[in-house]
């Protein structure tokens, strides 16, 4: 199935699904003594609508380094009939330094990866939080660094990014980014070897305690940045009518990252991704079974 757009029957069934993966993914954790919370539009979406943000197509939860490090080893060893891992170590042509934890028997492959090779289906969008410095100017060169490889690491496999600028600056931002991503082709610059260099970069204060945590790889920099203090312990909210983790303090994560999330934006610039393939698989019947 090829779509340009959701119908709101197929949003639905998306949403649908992809909460059941959600609830899986909160029955792992609790098994195992590993700990997450809401990341994203999905954080907005449990503070502001108790559920999915009614246009969103996608589930993001975070994770320490420690706890999503062990949650991939149980995801790989436990649960590979059922779900697949898709990341720059299971795909070293993936150009992204989350994971992503597809449900096997769909397919779901966004417009941005429609040239990429590899098993994708309906997901669980998982970034890692990783220590940064306490000190602002080792912070700001670590992730500098950091994203800078992210960035590249995307261009070298996506010519056509997805973008979340608007009018003339998104038009020269599309060309400089199309002429980037060739120029990295021609000097065979592949994804994994910018990701080697972005996680290291991520990963050199794991063995020093600091005080705050992140994930630098947002379109803008420095964005999600948190303290420690300010996730845990996570509390429990509702999502979709069950109990799901934030961060203890997610409104103040939600307004660093997003300013006043609680105004919804207009409707030209409610961000979804557009797929180039999607199929429900057998999982299409077992939705027009609920309704």
């Amino acid at each position: 199935m090829k779509l340009d757009y959701y119908s709101k029957d197929v949003l639905k069934t998306i949403q649908r699904i992809e909460l059941s993966i959600l609830l899986e993914f909160d029955k792992i954790c609790k098994e195992n003594g590993l700990d997450y919370f809401l990341g994203g539009g999905s954080a907005i979406g449990a503070i502001r609508h108790q559920g999915f943000i009614p246009w969103d197509d996608d589930i993001d939860v975070n994770m320490c380094r420690k706890d999503y490090d062990k949650f991939l080893k149980i995801a790989a060893e436990q649960y590979s009939d059922k779900y697949t891992i898709v990341n720059n170590d299971t795909n070293p042509d993936f150009p992204l330094m989350n994971t992503r934890w597809g449900l096997n028997g769909t397919e779901y492959k966004t417009e941005d990866l429609k040239d990429l090779q590899g098993d994708f289906g309906i997901f669980l969008d998982i970034f890692c939080f990783d220590n940064i410095p306490d000190d602002d100017k080792l912070m700001k060169k670590q992730g500098t660094k950091a994203w800078i490889y992210g960035k590249l690491l995307v261009l070298s496999k996506v010519k056509c990014p997805t973008l979340y600028y608007y009018g003339i600056t998104k038009k020269i931002l599309s060309l400089v980014f199309y002429l980037a991503h060739y120029f990295l082709v021609i000097l065979h610059l592949k994804p994994r070897f910018f990701y080697k260099r972005a996680y290291a970069q991520i990963t050199k204060y794991n063995d020093i305690e600091t005080k705050r945590f992140a994930y630098m790889f947002d379109p803008k920099r420095f964005t999600s940045i948190i303290n420690k203090t300010d996730v845990y312990p996570t509390r429990i909210v509702k999502f979709e009518g069950h109990d799901i983790k934030v961060a203890k303090n997610v409104e103040k994560y939600l307004e660093r990252r997003f300013g006043d999330y609680m105004q919804l934006p207009p409707e030209d610039k409610r961000h979804i991704h557009p797929p180039y393939n999607l199929d429900f698989g057998k999982y299409a019947d077992e939705e027009q079974k609920n309704n």
